[in-house]
């Protein structure tokens, strides 16, 4: 894997507990301004751009894994040992594989509007007109790891122990609310919160996903 250089965003003191949000596809760590400044009045808050998008390095290869691999040598650069997630929708995916094949650095999980790690009939978008903030190559990868994902990442979600939440945005979300239940129930430590808000939750109801993210935390 060759290295990419990542910028984040962070709030809040280095003596705090660290939080790493990250985005979804298409996006940058720009969409998690307001869930930062309110997060690092008690955390520590990291929020970086993913390879491919934003001000990080745009190398032209894509996969969740390189992403995982990406966010894990940020951990080590920062010297954190362990860390809380909140991810979105991509973000979210990426986190869970850390998850999955890196317990020992993670401390618990919030995945927000999370594709769940089955075969899904995700449409890949037509390219937007005029320059983008983010490497449109990105999008087809991904969604098509997202679509016919490894059967593993399903098969072995038990191995997920962390204490996880996971967020539904209701009937307005294009991912189907069934099967994020049954991904919910399949994680040891998780639970399910349904915000009627539609796939960006933390954007279109940000306080009270806040309210569900910080009890979360609290308990």
């Amino acid at each position: 894997m060759t290295a990419v250089r990542l910028h984040y965003r962070s709030w809040g003191s280095p003596e705090s507990e660290p939080v790493i949000l990250l985005h979804g596809g298409g996006s940058d760590s720009s969409t998690w301004d307001g869930v930062g400044a309110v997060l690092g009045e008690v955390w520590r808050v990291y929020a970086p751009d993913l390879r491919g998008h934003g001000k990080s390095e745009w190398p032209g290869e894509y996969s969740l894994e390189l992403m995982r691999d990406d966010v894990l040598a940020l951990m080590d650069e920062l010297g954190l040992a362990r860390a809380s997630f909140i991810g979105h929708s991509m973000g979210g995916a990426v986190a869970y594989l850390l998850a999955l094949d890196h317990p020992e650095r993670v401390s618990r999980l919030v995945l927000e509007e999370v594709p769940p790690p089955v075969p899904l009939a995700l449409p890949v978008p037509a390219r937007p007109e005029g320059p983008l903030a983010y490497d449109f190559d990105v999008r087809p990868a991904i969604i098509e790891q997202l679509n016919a994902p490894d059967p593993e990442w399903w098969a072995r979600a038990d191995d997920v122990t962390v204490p996880t939440l996971v967020i539904s945005g209701g009937p307005a979300s294009h991912l189907p609310h069934r099967t994020m239940y049954e991904f919910a129930a399949r994680l040891p430590g998780g639970r399910l919160v349904t915000i009627p808000a539609g796939h960006r939750v933390h954007i279109a109801e940000p306080d009270r996903f806040l309210e569900a993210v910080v009890g979360f935390f609290e308990e």
